[in-house]
């Protein structure tokens, strides 16, 4: 590369404003059809277990709490996922969604990556369940 070429686009980046985003002070909003974090809603939910088994990266698991009153908690792996959105494709129920909005997930611990969604006395009793040394664990799917 010669001098003269360089000196040139030197001269003309002192004249032009910069082409990036000065980023996170000055915030743009996120697309509509951006795919964040995935959220699920119990309510809605009947423990199908489709997008478990639709998920590619293997990054959700249906755990059964208490089957017969259609009770479930949901294991999500953000570092796992791929956000491809073929769980909420594959839901009939409609209780899946990946927010636009819920994009920034970085984090500086493993822990931060693995989000339980559910009903608080379910995530409670799950935890419990899986503390106990001689019960067994809980099944997923």
């Amino acid at each position: 590369m010669k001098i003269g070429s360089m000196l040139v686009d030197i001269l003309r980046s002192l004249v032009h404003p910069p082409a990036t985003q000065i980023y996170p002070s000055e915030r743009r909003p996120a697309p509509d059809r951006l795919r964040g974090k995935l959220h699920w809603n119990p309510a809605q939910c009947v423990g199908c277990g489709l997008c478990s088994k639709d998920c590619p990266a293997d990054a959700i698991e249906i755990i059964t709490v208490d089957k017969q009153n259609k009770r479930f908690v949901m294991r999500y792996h953000a570092d796992r996922c791929t956000y491809c959105a073929q769980c909420v494709k594959s839901c009939r129920f409609n209780c899946l969604q990946m927010s636009p909005e819920d994009w920034e997930l970085a984090a500086t611990n493993k822990q931060a990556f693995t989000v339980y969604y559910g009903d608080e006395h379910d995530l409670q009793r799950l935890v419990e369940r899986n503390t106990q040394p001689d019960a067994e664990p809980a099944k997923t799917g």
